[in-house]
């Protein structure tokens, strides 16, 4: 059972969408729920388009998982830690986290099954143990949860907004300011559906702090270190764009002035923080950039000096 109390920032939600954020699942499959009658709101039964009001009690009962039709493939994995409740992994640039239309499979899902073996119907069949994404393009550090306690812990946490994260990306532009925060809502954009931006009607709360570790002024480009205060889609990219600062190589939201210093966006997620879902222990984990990032890096410095 799924136990959710609707807290201010979630009212006036369609009840689809804040248990989908809620049960950590995909909205479709929330749907089916709602539909077979196993969503109730204050013990009621409730129509997906419902909005929910702060102090909404919402229940979920889904029916037991069906098995997982994914692969197991031997992709390997670049594994920081892991225990009987959880996994988390330095994931590569260019690995899709989950099976999506036209990516069927050689995913981080095929490659956590082969792993790890059982994870059918934990946190979804489609995404089994997903906790969180990072982008196709982005590297960095990613957990992933071995069994349901361990996914609606971790699940919790995200949504409380209590888990570390830092980020660090390479952008346009030399910011005058060595610090700053944006607070600008993201949402879908009003025409392009895989897009995001901080123009949309929809858009919720998003906040990014941000500060720089070093400016490469011969280059015109710039090292940050990224906070996301939530965990809006494409945020990071989205808010860093609408601030005149794109990241390097992002060919959604930095096209119109491309670089030619790296092929994919320069956004890797260097630190994840949070506390075991069953213990309670406090675990941080660090990645350092990768070869490709790495590398950007060092000519830019030896530029810089000469």
């Amino acid at each position: 059972m799924v136990t959710f109390v609707v807290g201010e920032e979630e009212a006036g939600r369609r009840l689809d969408l804040a248990l989908a954020d809620a049960a950590g699942q995909p909205r479709a499959q929330v749907r089916r729920w709602i539909d077979a009658g196993h969503v109730r709101v204050n013990d009621e039964p409730a129509r997906a388009s419902r909005r929910v009001r702060s102090g909404d009690v919402l229940r979920a009962e889904p029916p037991d998982p069906v098995g997982c039709a994914l692969e197991p493939q031997p992709i390997p994995l670049e594994i920081l830690y892991e225990d009987a409740d959880l996994v988390v992994v330095d994931k590569p640039a260019g690995l899709v986290v989950h099976p999506a239309p036209g990516h069927p499979d050689g995913t981080l899902v095929n490659a956590l099954l082969h792993h790890c073996g059982d994870l059918a119907g934990v946190g979804g069949v489609l995404r089994p143990g997903i906790v969180h994404r990072l982008d196709r393009g982005t590297s960095g550090v990613l957990v992933a949860a071995k069994n349901d306690a361990a996914h609606r812990g971790l699940a919790e946490q995200f949504r409380d907004h209590s888990i570390e994260r830092i980020y660090r990306a390479l952008v346009r532009g030399l910011p005058g300011r060595d610090e700053g925060r944006i607070d600008r809502p993201v949402g879908r954009h009003r025409r392009d559906r895989k897009r995001m931006s901080v123009a949309s009607p929809v858009g919720r709360q998003a906040l990014t702090a941000w500060r720089v570790l070093e400016r490469f002024a011969r280059s015109g480009v710039s090292w940050l270190e990224i906070r996301p205060e939530t965990g809006r889609t494409h945020q990071i990219r989205v808010h860093l764009a609408s601030a005149g600062m794109p990241i390097v190589g992002d060919p959604v939201y930095g096209r119109r002035n491309p670089t030619r210093l790296l092929d994919r966006p320069a956004l890797h997620a260097a630190v994840l923080g949070f506390r075991h879902p069953r213990t309670g222990e406090a675990l941080r984990f660090e990645a350092p950039e990768p070869d490709d990032l790495a590398d950007v890096l060092r000519r830019l410095a030896r530029r810089e000096a000469s």
